[in-house]
């Protein structure tokens, strides 16, 4: 029980509201209490409330009735119904209804107290529940991709207005801008979210084995196909596919991935049997692809595909002024992890960082930090904590 869980008792006959508040209060709940279901519903649009105990039968607004408002009112408030023998038909219908479940009357002291106390531990589980797909979501919601200048705030736009949409976007950045982010940002923050983000990065994997992964194979379908395997497409399923480096995928992999976009149907490699897919595709490159079409390495048809919503990572030399946030956020982020307090910079190897170009962008810039904070003497990262090519810009 948390200190401050706050129960509400609604019965027309003051004894018993009386006896449940003493009992409920030596407990350590927070008790209020009502004389009938209109006085309760009052009482609930004005003060929160975690859990609700009311009769079934009062005069005017019943228990049937106020366990409706209720639910209407707050689907979050735990509901418990007391009912005599005669109006045990009753209660059963008012649990199918949303209460969550009925008292006996005459009960047992003990008996109230420990359902009481299970309805309120399933109600604290359920908002842990909650709060972690909260978490969940706002975890990707532009994490790491921090920034206050004027193209990050343009991205973070757009990113919030193609979300709740089932548009295919097309993210273009160098290596370490952040990509995948970007894409992770899209999938957890909208209707999608609760499905599988599966990610396959087209450059990593052999040309001749991504066909398979992709699109999955039947047992037999080639030497060493010794069992059926299902491929990314159907493991994303009412979720969001996001094929990372899609520029480096070979012409007759993209005629299959313009297939499936355009008919939402697969076939697995030695199948025959056509699979029905919903799958949400985010794409990304380094490559330009624009150019990639006039020589004759990416189709254009596909490009048309992917490229309705694009949107575009600059590089992070082009936005130091995001820098010290991100220093501030993986600060942050490898205190924690190796139990560390590290403060900040020094004068000299901040200006080091500003001067410093960043090819390898984010992602550079986070191993750098994270190497900082790891070997860090001091409260204060100094020169000496940074990579040669980057502590020789700068002047403690």
């Amino acid at each position: 029980m948390t200190a401050n869980e706050r129960i509400l008792v609604v019965d027309d006959e003051e004894q018993m509201r009386d006896l449940l508040a003493k009992v409920l209060e030596r407990k350590g709940y927070q008790v209020s209490v009502c004389g009938d279901g209109a006085e309760a519903l009052a009482f609930l649009e004005r003060e929160p409330v975690d859990l609700v105990i009311t009769d079934v039968r009062m005069p005017g607004l019943n228990g049937m009735e106020a366990l409706r408002a209720i639910k209407e009112l707050n689907p979050e408030i735990v509901v418990l119904i007391m009912t005599a023998f005669g109006s045990i038909d009753q209660a059963v219908q008012a649990v199918k209804e949303g209460a969550y479940d009925y008292i006996n009357k005459p009960f047992k002291i003990d008996e109230i107290l420990l359902t009481i106390e299970k309805a309120l531990a399933e109600r604290r589980l359920r908002h842990e529940v909650t709060t972690l797909r909260q978490e969940l979501r706002t975890r990707y919601h532009f994490e790491n991709l921090i920034g206050k200048s004027r193209a990050m705030q343009e991205v973070f736009g757009l990113i919030e207005q193609v979300a709740g949409s089932r548009s295919t976007v097309m993210v273009y950045g160098k290596s370490g801008t952040g990509k995948e982010l970007v894409a992770k940002a899209i999938h957890y923050n909208s209707p999608r979210s609760a499905k599988a983000f599966v990610a396959v990065n087209c450059a990593a994997i052999p040309a001749e084995l991504l066909e398979s992964e992709l699109f999955g194979h039947e047992k037999g379908a080639f030497t060493g196909a010794i069992a059926t395997k299902v491929g990314k497409f159907e493991l994303a399923t009412g979720g969001t596919l996001f094929l990372d480096e899609i520029g480096h995928m070979r012409l007759d992999l993209q005629a299959k991935i313009l297939r499936a976009l355009q008919e939402r149907e697969i076939e697995r490699v030695g199948g025959t049997r056509t699979i029905k897919i919903d799958v949400r595709i985010l794409a990304a490159t380094n490559r330009d692809l624009r150019k990639a079409i006039e020589e004759g390495t990416f189709r254009e048809d596909l490009y048309y595909r992917l490229n309705v919503v694009p949107i575009t990572l600059p590089p992070l030399r082009q936005r130091r002024e995001d820098i010290p946030l991100l220093v501030e956020h993986f600060i942050g982020k490898y205190n924690r992890e190796f139990a560390r307090k590290v403060k900040g910079f020094s004068a000299g190897a901040t200006a080091a960082l500003y001067q410093y170009d960043w090819p390898g962008n984010v992602r550079e810039l986070e191993n750098v930090i994270e190497r900082a904070v790891a070997l860090a003497q001091s409260e204060t990262i100094s020169l000496r904590d940074l990579p040669l090519e980057i502590s020789i810009l700068g002047g403690d």
